[in-house]
């Protein structure tokens, strides 16, 4: 179990997870390219806000479909549901205190400025 939580505290989630996250990522859409977040994905009934859910804000653009989280104290991205695939939560790993994001190797890049679901 890993525990997630935004800058000031009011944000808390629990991942069930055995936190080897083989999967890391970076996506560079208009939005993500601007936030920064490296990221790594759950199954949604992995991922357990426990703290702070009125204090959690939605942000969506384009299609509206993803769901992008972040808190309204400190203005921390904590996590999303993509677009791509809304079973599955994407959420900020410089939210965990015990990882270094600097540390982390590999971090694969998503093409969301040319998302599949944009292609007609």
């Amino acid at each position: 179990m890993q525990k997630l939580k935004c800058h000031c505290g009011a944000i808390e989630a629990e991942i069930n997870t055995t936190g080897n996250f083989d999967k890391t990522l970076r996506c560079n859409c208009s939005f993500c390219k601007r936030r920064g977040a490296v990221m790594s994905m759950v199954k949604n009934e992995e991922f357990k806000t426990v703290k702070g859910k009125d204090k959690l804000k939605l942000y969506q653009f384009h299609s509206k479909v993803a769901k992008h989280y972040f808190c309204s104290v400190c203005g921390v991205y904590t996590h999303h549901n993509p677009r791509s695939n809304p079973a599955m939560t994407g959420f900020n790993l410089g939210c965990i205190d015990e990882i270094n994001i600097f540390d982390l190797k590999n971090i694969a890049v998503i093409d969301g400025q040319n998302h599949p679901l944009d292609k007609k």
